[in-house]
């Protein structure tokens, strides 16, 4: 039987648990490599970093896959924001939409922030999801412009404390860009912060939402379900 694991010599688990490790939590790949040595798993770090490029993808597309139909309600408020990325010195944008539930729905980097960048990150969205009924937002003016484009500038909601949901978004790919030490690409900054926000919606849990027996149990089905991706 032909997979994606075929060629290689790890087994599937081990580039499971490898690409985990690396895209969930705020590690590097050299201590990915040490943890992974003190479970007696011998492998280099840049075979780490080629698992990652390699494998990450195709697991984001099959827990996307396997979460849009089972999310339709998402459509009824989405919370856009976009933070500054620095790559080689230069300024660039992490577009980020997430649901009410704090569920991120798209993500896209670009060079700049203006009308055009903020229309194709919404038509990315939309194309994806459908349209929402509420869409909040700061008071960037490349919003308004590129909702007026659409014909949807009715359903854009500001406020001041309105788009908390999206801002706090942010915080784990923040925290997991710092272990990186930043991006060399923007193709790379694309492409990783697109499986880590499917890895993380995947393992997020609302914790201090549920009772400690409901978050275990969903822990495990999570647990359970990444190792059967790709399978």
């Amino acid at each position: 039987m032909r997979g994606p694991f075929k060629y290689f010599n790890s087994s599937p688990e081990v580039i499971r648990l490898t690409v985990l490790m690396y895209v969930r939590f705020p590690l590097s790949l050299r201590q990915v490599e040490d943890l992974l040595h003190e479970r007696g798993i011998d492998i280099c770090h840049e075979t780490v970093r080629f698992w990652w490029n390699r494998f990450g993808p195709m697991f984001a597309a099959e827990i996307r896959k396997r979460r849009v139909h089972r999310h339709s309600y998402s459509n009824w408020r989405w919370h856009l924001d976009e933070v500054i990325v620095r790559i080689n010195g230069k300024t660039h944008y992490l577009w980020r939409a997430v649901d009410h539930e704090g569920e991120v729905l798209e993500v896209f980097a670009t060079k700049r922030r203006n009308r055009k960048a903020a229309l194709a990150f919404l038509k990315r969205a939309m194309k994806r999801y459908g349209g929402a009924k509420v869409i909040v937002t700061d008071r960037l003016a490349s919003y308004r412009a590129a909702m007026k484009v659409i014909g949807n500038a009715a359903r854009q909601s500001c406020g001041r404390w309105l788009n908390n949901r999206a801002e706090n978004s942010h915080q784990p790919f923040r925290r997991r860009e710092g272990a990186m030490a930043k991006f060399s690409y923007i193709k790379t900054l694309q492409k990783f912060s697109s499986v880590h926000a499917s890895i993380h919606n995947h393992f997020n849990f609302e914790r201090h939402l549920n009772r400690r027996d409901t978050f275990k149990q969903n822990r495990s089905e999570a647990l359970a379900e990444w190792r059967r991706l790709a399978a």
